[in-house]
């Protein structure tokens, strides 16, 4: 089965900690749907240092665009495995300025109902839509400054 898509995406396996030097700068567009581990630690901490490695993939004027999810309960163990306080998971004033450090102006933070995470068109996505929980999730748009 071919898959339809724009001819110009570029899609990268990598750590965040390790992002091809050879991609810097050149997107216009990046975005992270759903992360977990250093991603997710990166674009929700925010740590500065790692959500600098995205950055520098944005040429000035290029758009991030994040959506993560966060279970306070059932994500407590793995959050706190990466240094994330389970009472402050979701965007705060701490969180632009993180965003500002690491070059980017944040334009927008939202919270996402089930719908618009439903829409997102993933797996995992629609299996959080459709799973009663007390999960959470934050949409946060971005420009690289």
């Amino acid at each position: 089965m071919r898959r339809e898509g724009a001819p110009n995406a570029l899609f990268v396996r990598a750590a965040v900690e390790a992002l091809p030097p050879e991609l810097a700068g050149l997107a216009d567009r990046v975005t992270v749907t759903l992360p977990w581990g250093s991603l997710l630690r990166a674009v929700a901490l925010p740590d500065v240092g790692l959500l600098a490695h995205v950055r520098g993939l944005l040429q000035p004027g290029g758009r991030l665009d994040v959506v993560y999810a966060i279970d306070p309960d059932r994500d407590a163990a793995a959050l706190q495995a990466l240094g994330l306080d389970v009472a402050r998971c979701g965007p705060q004033e701490a969180t632009c300025a993180g965003y500002a450090d690491a070059g980017l102006r944040v334009d927008c933070v939202s919270e996402l109902a089930r719908e618009e995470i439903a829409a997102l068109g993933t797996t995992w996505a629609r299996k959080l839509a459709a799973t009663p929980s007390a999960r959470r999730a934050w949409r946060t748009e971005a420009t690289a400054v």
